[in-house]
């Protein structure tokens, strides 16, 4: 049977804004968000390296140990996905190394910051970004190291928190003469820098991160779509909840708590979830049959 397209990333924008962008730090969430019916999903650096590798997202990892984390995880979905290119782990050879990497791994988008490496989380204290013109450079080897058109470019700043939101948009105009297809301010610190921010760049597709506890105001989907955004991106939602369910299951078997009826998927639901049918299914087709002449 001949697999169904997967629709590019302007085909996505095109069909539903905002569009939603739960971040799977693992294959397992990535299943769940296929099966919960969202159209796409994002990968982040923040998720993936604190599930992944137990440390904090200030550039301890780097390309080979992030994108084999991205790897595992689009293998459990077919959706379209945007990852987290961080800085482009160095200069524009890399950028384009990074850039052909994801592209060749079969991811729908990427986006790109303009911090100084070591990079950090975007709403963490104490980051840096390079000259602007640094920047533009990385945005043209990125452009121009992808094979496909239809691979999906976005410039990230974290300007914002470092030289003000005014500096930040004027990196966004630039960023987007150098050739990316949308842009990804970082970081505003009230509503109505988001509606400033949204309404910045008409027809240009930009993300609105909402990242719970961090500096932008969370608001709902619909308020971000009437202020200009095209996409946003939930980096840390999942994350967190996985975070604190696991604390509450180890803090009842600490206690000697009963774990059935607990809050929990039961075990077939999970047979469901992980596909168990499917290769129940392969193992009976193709199973040589008992007593069969070696």
């Amino acid at each position: 049977m001949q697999k169904t397209r997967k629709p590019t990333w302007k085909e996505l924008l095109d069909r539903e804004q905002p569009l939603l962008l739960p971040c799977a730090h693992d294959a397992l969430s990535a299943r769940l968000i296929e099966r919960a019916g969202f159209t796409a999903y994002s990968i982040g650096g923040f998720a993936l390296v604190g599930s992944r590798y137990g440390i904090p997202d200030i550039g301890l990892a780097a390309f080979g140990e992030i994108s084999a984390g991205i790897r595992d995880i689009m293998a459990a979905t077919s959706l379209p996905v945007m990852v987290d290119g961080d800085t482009g782990y160095g200069d524009v050879k890399n950028v384009a190394h990074t850039i052909e990497g994801y592209e060749a791994m079969g991811a729908s988008s990427i986006f790109l910051e303009d911090q100084v490496a070591p990079k950090r989380c975007g709403h963490m204290a104490g980051k840096d970004v390079i000259p602007a013109a640094d920047m533009v450079a990385k945005i043209k080897a990125a452009v121009g190291a992808r094979r496909n058109k239809d691979f999906f470019i976005i410039a990230r700043t974290d300007a914002r928190a470092v030289h003000g939101l005014d500096e930040a948009l004027r990196r966004g105009e630039q960023y987007l003469k150098a050739g990316v297809d949308g842009l990804f301010i970082e970081a505003p610190q009230s509503v109505k820098e988001l509606e400033r921010i949204g309404g910045a760049f008409k027809g240009v597709p930009q993300i609105a991160n909402m990242l719970e506890g961090g500096q932008t105001p969370v608001l709902p989907p619909k308020e971000l779509r009437a202020m200009g955004f095209a996409m946003v991106a939930y980096p840390t939602t999942l994350i967190f909840r996985v975070a604190r369910t696991i604390e509450r299951a180890l803090a009842d078997i600490k206690a000697g708590k009963a774990i059935a009826g607990n809050d929990g998927v039961d075990f077939a639901e999970f047979k469901d979830i992980t596909n168990f049918d499917k290769w129940a299914r392969i193992e009976d087709a193709y199973r040589p049959a008992r007593g069969a002449a070696s």
